[in-house]
């Protein structure tokens, strides 16, 4: 199969990489739209990892308030650099993290975040409302795991389906735009205000 422009930009579309990263994973990838788009994002989270520790004081606390002054969020991105915390893109990015938590209310920005107390509750509440008992501990333990993750995509921000696209998690829609800086870029914390809450 041929490596069309269409092909790349609809790729391009949705992971927010460079144009020549797209037309490379689409080569590895013999143009399978899906693993090119895996293979971006494996490829930009440990570009990301590894320059994880390089990250400062940089980077931008952005606020929104929702129109109709009910709703309010801040979000903090840092940055390796103020260059491109300054950027018309991060500063999109912070835009878009915003109201991916405006709308989408997240308690926690990573699965690591949550607390072992909560996670406990979680899987006791789970574990009242289904009979695992006639189960193989194996099979039991794949059921309450999957019903935790679908837990980690309400509750996580970056496991979330991201709002303008359900078929794709946030965190590979700020992976893909975070990439594309060419240095780390990570989520550091947020609040989320609702009137009454």
């Amino acid at each position: 199969m041929e490596i069309t422009t269409d092909l790349i930009m609809t790729l391009r579309k949705r992971t927010n990489a460079g144009i020549m990263d797209c037309k490379n994973a689409l080569k590895e990838a013999d143009c399978d739209i899906d693993r090119a788009g895996k293979i971006l994002r494996e490829k930009g989270i440990l570009k990301m990892q590894a320059r994880q520790d390089r990250l400062s004081e940089e980077g931008s606390i952005y606020s929104y308030i929702h129109p109709g002054g009910k709703v309010g969020v801040m979000v903090e991105i840092a940055s390796e650099t103020d260059f491109v915390a300054k950027s018309d893109d991060f500063t999109n990015l912070l835009k878009e993290t915003a109201l991916q938590i405006a709308g989408m209310k997240p308690s926690y920005i990573q699965k690591e975040d949550v607390p072992e107390t909560v996670l406990e509750e979680e899987k006791k509440l789970l574990l009242k409302d289904l009979d695992l008992s006639k189960k193989p501990p194996e099979m039991a333990e794949k059921i309450v795991e999957g019903k935790l993750s679908k837990f980690y995509g309400s509750a996580c921000l970056l496991e979330q389906p991201y709002f303008r696209d359900e078929k794709v998690k946030f965190k590979n829609y700020f992976n893909g735009a975070a990439s594309s800086f060419g240095e780390a870029v990570k989520i550091t914390r947020f609040t989320r205000y609702e009137i009454g809450q």
